[in-house]
């Protein structure tokens, strides 16, 4: 049986040896017959350097260097794409999840008989805002999208070769991982882990917004639903207010006063035509990236393993 190791690499340079003895050491417990792939998402430290020097020294690790940062999901779905091995492990290079996890997860797959081992944090890492932020959102998008995704999952997992495969054949450029993970299916089991606190965060504000809105514009059309809603809610209060200023006039001579209400008014509902029309133009903006078809990833080189290129 061959086993496939998957990392990714972003600021990573100072992980990596440890990261690789520590895997190798678990992985060579299961089996002899292994690869460790490692992709560098447009890494700006020495990663990459590092990387390909653990290649020279040892041919069962391969490295795959994207021509830039794509992301850390696509740069994960790329190098599940050169795995070869009957099951699949997949885990971050910064050692917050233990390569430990290995051992764990293959004695509860083999178990169970399922598809996917993967690990659930019981609580999730980072200060009060961070914790509760991730509660909203977890709940707003299972509300959303009725998907109902397991909560504070980490990136940790093990895979069947069957699982790897359907995972693959999900081409979204704008990817929620967390939601293409749980939609592809399969005999799916939790594992609690603890994530250890070694790096600073690479995701600032403004990627969790990024990644909460394309979420929800991924795995659910709710937002055009409530859309609709409301502005029929509007069109019909707004008839029968008109309806009461037409009676009061003919009734009672009686015109409508306050300006300041009126302009209230006005702000309000001009307020959230533009927000409708952004979130709109958000679902519109994905079928246009997706319909121009460009590249998932592009791959600069590829070094070490069985997938060197010719020079």
């Amino acid at each position: 049986m061959k086993l496939s190791i998957v990392t990714t690499m972003y600021w990573s340079e100072t992980y990596l040896e440890e990261f690789y003895q520590r895997c190798k050491t678990e992985v060579q417990k299961i089996t002899d017959d292994y690869e460790i792939i490692f992709v560098n998402d447009g890494s700006p430290d020495n990663s990459l350097q590092k990387a390909i020097e653990l290649s020279q020294r040892d041919d069962q690790v391969m490295v795959v260097d994207l021509s830039r940062n794509f992301g850390h999901h696509k740069a994960m779905m790329t190098g599940l794409s050169y795995t070869s091995g009957e099951l699949v492990f997949l885990i971050d290079s910064d050692l917050e999840e233990e390569p430990e996890l290995l051992q764990i997860f293959y004695s509860r797959l083999t178990k169970e008989n399922c598809d996917v081992v993967f690990g659930v944090q019981k609580s999730r890492k980072g200060n009060f805002f961070e914790k509760w932020s991730g509660e909203i959102f977890h709940r707003f998008i299972n509300y959303l999208s009725e998907l109902n995704i397991p909560k504070n999952m980490a990136t940790a997992r093990l895979m069947s070769r069957r699982y790897v495969d359907s995972l693959l054949e999900f081409r979204e450029h704008e990817l929620f991982i967390a939601g293409i993970w749980h939609i592809t299916g399969f005999n799916q089991v939790p594992v609690e882990v603890v994530k250890h606190s070694t790096s600073k965060t690479t995701y600032k504000l403004k990627n969790k917004v990024a990644v909460a809105i394309n979420a929800i514009t991924s795995f659910s059309n709710k937002p055009l639903l409530l859309i609709f809603n409301l502005g029929m809610t509007i069109t019909v209060i707004s008839f029968f207010y008109i309806l009461y200023l037409v009676v009061r006039k003919v009734l009672y001579s009686q015109s409508l006063i306050g300006w300041t209400s009126l302009i209230v008014s006005v702000w309000f509902i001009g307020g959230l035509i533009i927000s409708f029309i952004g979130i709109v133009g958000i679902y519109l903006s994905k079928i246009f990236i997706e319909t121009k078809s460009r590249p998932y990833t592009i791959i600069r080189d590829v070094y070490g393993g069985n997938h060197d290129k010719d020079k």
